[in-house]
């Protein structure tokens, strides 16, 4: 069976705080071959146009394996794919393959390994690769159709809490390769995690909408995980660092080292993006503040205890997501559904909390409706990234109902029955708990909702009873 250890990494931790010729059969397992912990294979058959990178990418795989704690093979031979040799590995990496390089029974392990928990990453021209083969182009999320030149371009991130993606800050990532065409936009069925800006670079053939690196979850409606990069055609993006982070945090996300919410997004409105502008509706209710880190374009609790509230508009039904990140031991919590008041107080008294504190009490802790009813804390526990690394709340109110999803996985699901408050109604906020306490959140965006129904991103569970208590 894969392994699923947790790899904590400092290399991660530290940048997440930041703003050919063909090879051998098989590499010689290393010497951590049969330890604990995560191993990946690194597959670069090509049965067409052959990038002179692969060995230079194979080599930056390894190298991220030995420095971050996970083993590597590599191969271009298509006979690893039986059950049971995959069976070893917690992802297979496609790097810069071409054309049809797996036969029929290949196909069906791989196939089966995917549904079967294990993962996909592609680089480059993975999507240059088995045209004809349905499954694997839903696997990748598109099929390359074109690039013009070698050339620099910009590109927009999108996700800043995905591993991939968390180190590069709120500007553009300006970097030189050669930019793929899709035939399709992933967005519908991948999160799109960086985008590249058309008007940046000539050559680009998809009307203004350019994913260039994504990731899915439940591919197949399994439990296996795909991360694909446009980026890699260079042998220099292999000594670029802010490649070599991207790569590896999509490494350590599908081998299940990292978690973060890869589910499609779309049809949200930030309140908050990381500028001093976007700060204009919101207002501080009690003693602390928060600093603006427009460079990392983070809010950061300082003291307490304190709420900064959105005051432009009362909510209904609608998504509320949040990406938050603790700093050590720490404490902070988002509001929902109270009424506009000076008084942060107002907010514990007649909205709920949604904590954020992994040491404390079940009904009191992360994922909690806090003092109401604890997390599923399993679930939790398994979602949860370490302090350090950036986690992503989906908050989902519909009527009475209000829904938990850590890093995408449903955690917690609560009705309010209590007749002096309402989720129907009511602002937002996040806390300021203490002076001991360090928090960070970015990328605050809110989606309304019909005003009944489940809607189509959160599957239809039946609401757990409330608990009761008293938050802070």
């Amino acid at each position: 069976m894969r392994r699923r250890a947790r790899l904590m990494t400092a290399t991660a931790a530290a940048a997440l705080l930041i703003g050919c010729a063909t090879g051998p059969a098989a590499s010689t397992p290393g010497p951590d071959h049969g330890k604990e912990g995560e191993r990946v294979l690194v597959f670069s058959k090509t049965a067409g146009f052959r990038h002179d990178s692969i060995p230079t990418g194979i080599a930056t795989v390894k190298e991220l394996g030995a420095a971050n704690g996970f083993a590597v093979d590599a191969t271009e031979d298509a006979a690893a794919f039986t059950d049971t040799n995959l069976a070893k590995y917690d992802a297979v990496i496609w790097l810069s393959t071409t054309g049809d390089v797996l036969n029929a029974g290949q196909q069906t392990a791989f196939e089966k390994y995917i549904r079967g928990g294990g993962a996909y990453v592609g680089v480059h021209a993975a999507a240059d690769t088995e045209y004809d083969w349905p499954f694997y182009g839903r696997l990748a999320g598109a099929y390359f159709q074109s690039h013009p030149a070698i050339q620099p371009a910009k590109i927009h991130v999108e996700d800043h809490a995905h591993p991939a993606t968390a180190h590069l800050g709120t500007g553009t990532w300006d970097r030189t390769d050669e930019w793929y065409n899709y035939r399709a936009n992933p967005r519908d069925k991948a999160r799109v995690l960086a985008s590249l800006d058309e008007s940046s670079y000539t050559g680009g053939t998809m009307s203004g909408d350019h994913p260039i690196a994504w990731c899915q979850s439940s591919v197949e409606g399994g439990a296996g995980r795909s991360f694909y990069t446009g980026g890699g055609h260079t042998k220099e993006s292999y000594a670029e660092p802010a490649f070599r982070q991207h790569l590896l945090g999509g490494i350590r996300w599908a081998v299940g080292a990292a978690q973060a919410d890869c589910r499609p997004e779309r049809g949200y409105t930030p309140v908050f993006d990381g500028t001093a502008a976007s700060l204009e509706g919101w207002q501080q209710a009690g003693p602390g503040s928060f600093t603006l880190n427009e460079s990392e374009g983070t809010l950061t609790s300082v003291g307490g205890m304190g709420m900064l509230w959105y005051d432009r508009r009362e909510l209904g039904s609608y998504s509320l997501k949040v990406d938050w990140k603790m700093a050590g031991d720490d404490n902070s919590g988002i509001f929902v559904g109270f009424p506009a008041s000076d008084d942060p107080w107002s907010a514990v008294n007649n909205g709920y909390e949604i904590q954020i504190d992994a040491t404390d009490a079940p009904e009191k802790t992360t994922g909690s409706v806090y003092g109401f009813k604890s997390a599923d804390l399993k679930k939790r526990d398994k979602a949860l990234n370490p302090p350090g690394e950036w986690n992503t709340y989906e908050i989902r109110v519909e009527g009475e109902r209000l829904r938990i999803y850590l890093n995408g996985v449903q955690i917690n699901d609560f009705t309010n029955t209590d007749p002096a408050r309402s989720l129907r109604q009511g602002h937002i906020g996040i806390q300021n708990h203490g002076d001991a306490d360090e928090v960070s959140f970015r990328d605050i965006r809110v989606k309304d909702l019909p005003a009944t129904g489940s809607g189509p991103s959160a599957p239809s569970d039946s609401p757990a009873p409330s608990g009761s208590g008293a938050g802070r």
